[in-house]
């Protein structure tokens, strides 16, 4: 039992200590926050992708037979294309009774504004909803992990958490902004992300008692944690970017985007050295 709660103590440490690093975000005046929120987004993109392409894909396909290569696969394409579903039915959940459908005819601009108004608001809270969602995936897998080291050993599940916790700061600073962007409040943005989080803590348990159940569906849950941050990235906030077309927000949104996929995958290297 004390080998349980170590584990249960350090994926609350590898979950919850990432979001209260990446929550000093909130402290900024909403001034600089709004001004620095679009660059967020930007870093989101890159970290987002770097997680799914350098991180969870490569780790799901290392842990099958080749033979099992096109299932995960398979995987990976189902979850995008169930997250499209997902994000369609929370668009028509918040366009309830019609409301984001177009009133009169088209050349009805104030309607067709707000038409378009409205169905840019419930996709981006869609966004924020697929975010919660991958991240209560993802973190799901890293207390998954945590378990399976401190099983092996108790100094490499300590080690394991805290690279974990230092992996997860840019990405959960990524979801902060993603979840503002999304039009949830400073104190919802931080509760969503703490109770995602808590998912950490239940992949441990869950993994203590039962790894040998749980360590044939990792591959796939890892798969569907990669999924959702492809279509989030791609189908969500890409298109955002588009919005500005000038030289100089173009480059940098290319900047913060490499920034983003070189900070995941330089943090990634030096979690793998850890734990190895």
């Amino acid at each position: 039992m004390d080998l349980l709660i170590l584990i249960i103590i350090f994926t609350a440490v590898g979950g919850v200590l990432s979001v209260m690093a990446a929550a000093v975000f909130l402290l900024l005046p909403d001034h600089r926050r709004n001004a620095v929120l679009p660059h967020g987004i930007s870093f989101a993109i890159g970290a987002l992708l770097a997680v799914a392409f350098w991180g969870l894909i490569p780790e799901a396909f290392s842990a099958i037979k080749p033979e099992q290569f096109q299932s995960l696969s398979g995987t990976i394409l189902a979850g995008v294309l169930g997250f499209f579903v997902l994000e369609k039915l929370l668009i028509w959940r918040h366009c309830h009774s019609g409301s984001c459908e177009a009133h009169g005819d088209e050349d009805d601009h104030d309607h067709g504004h707000e038409h378009e108004h409205s169905h840019s608001h419930g996709a981006a809270k869609s966004a924020g909803a697929l975010i919660i969602l991958g991240d209560g995936i993802h973190n799901f897998v890293d207390g998954v992990l945590i378990a399976a080291a401190f099983l092996t050993d108790v100094q490499l599940g300590i080690v394991t958490s805290l690279a974990v916790a230092a992996h997860e700061i840019p990405q959960e600073v990524g979801d902060f902004a993603i979840l503002l962007h999304s039009g949830y409040s400073k104190s919802k943005a931080l509760f969503y992300n703490m109770l995602a989080s808590l998912t950490t803590v239940l992949g441990g348990v869950l993994a203590y008692f039962g790894l040998e159940d749980l360590h044939d569906s990792l591959p796939y849950f890892l798969a569907l944690a990669a999924s959702s941050f492809i279509y989030i990235a791609v189908a969500d906030l890409i298109p955002s970017l588009h919005k500005k077309t000038d030289m100089k927000t173009s480059l940098q949104q290319i900047a913060l985007i490499a920034m983003g996929v070189l900070l995941i995958c330089s943090l990634h290297g030096i979690a793998h050295n850890m734990g190895g």
